[in-house]
């Protein structure tokens, strides 16, 4: 399958360029940036094609992969499922729900293929726990804390501007949404509060009635840097394994799914479905969160 790949940030180096250039059953066609000279550069480094324009990369290739923020990220994933394109995205979808809608109803439309590179969900440990979890049931509740320190020195990643606009609610929270969701269920209501810094917590409803408990912070101080989940009910309580990974493998293990589904397989637990509806949570969270009471999701 053709990739294009979009971006040419910290991730784009770490997680795309590698994996899309390493896998079996891709054609790294090209990459497109928002600065040349870094597309170009990048490009390079693997033997492949810098486009100066983002649609003649959408035209050339089956499958594009975006590594680009958010807000930059969901009108070319709109236009690139318009063409017939399948999409790997990154986390999250967009920062309004329409917007992942709109990609969602694309896609759908056209019977593509898609997956949202929610990292951990693509690792052994956690996507066995997850699968295991869900097919117990009984769950009545769930805690993740999820707590970083990015904006230290030398993190590729605090540089980002989106992340220090949006903080961990949207940079962390999908992960851990990611997590609560497939085995708790679809989110019926949000309640939240900030704390200090871009400390979020965020109590939620799920279909059904269980409810999770989520801490997330990318701008914890470093010590108060954590990474913890538990799930508790019937069959007692179960601490969520840490994962062990590298982006370049995960990300492989994202492509291969997509390929699979693209294949006429199963579809990606993890496509823009689902992302769509993680994007929903998150808007709702920044909502109660700023209105200082709870919000209902329809």
């Amino acid at each position: 399958m053709r990739f294009g790949l979009f971006g040419t940030g910290p991730w784009a180096h770490q997680a795309h360029a590698p994996a899309l250039a390493a896998h079996p059953d891709v054609e790294f066609t090209g990459v497109w940036g928002r600065d040349p000279g870094k597309a170009a550069e990048l490009a390079q480094a693997y033997g492949t094609r810098a486009y100066p324009d983002a649609d003649q990369l959408i035209a050339d290739v089956d499958a594009v992969a975006i590594a680009l923020p958010p807000d930059v990220q969901a009108p070319i994933a709109l236009r690139a499922a318009q063409a017939g394109r399948h999409l790997v995205l990154d986390k999250p979808v967009a920062l309004r729900a329409e917007e992942a809608e709109a990609v969602a109803a694309a896609v759908a439309e056209r019977d593509l293929a898609s997956v949202v590179f929610f990292t951990r969900r693509f690792t052994p440990e956690l996507s066995a726990f997850v699968t295991e979890a869900a097919r117990t049931g009984g769950w009545t509740e769930a805690r993740v804390d999820h707590l970083g320190s990015i904006f230290q020195p030398g993190n590729a990643f605090g540089a980002s501007p989106w992340r220090r606009e949006r903080g961990g609610l949207w940079d962390v929270g999908p992960h851990a949404l990611a997590l609560v969701i497939p085995v708790l269920g679809p989110v019926t209501e949000v309640a939240g509060m900030a704390g200090s810094s871009d400390l979020t917590h965020l109590l939620l409803k799920h279909e059904g009635g269980a409810t999770s408990r989520l801490t997330l912070s990318v701008d914890a101080p470093a010590a108060a840097a954590r990474e913890e989940a538990m799930f508790a009910g019937e069959a007692g309580v179960r601490t969520v394994p840490r994962a062990r990974w590298t982006p370049d493998e995960a990300l492989g293990r994202a492509i291969d799914q997509l390929l699979v589904a693209a294949a006429g397989g199963a579809r990606p637990d993890c496509d823009v479905r689902f992302g769509a509806d993680v994007t929903a949570v998150l808007a709702a969270a920044e909502k109660a969160i700023s209105s200082g009471t709870t919000v209902r999701l329809s």
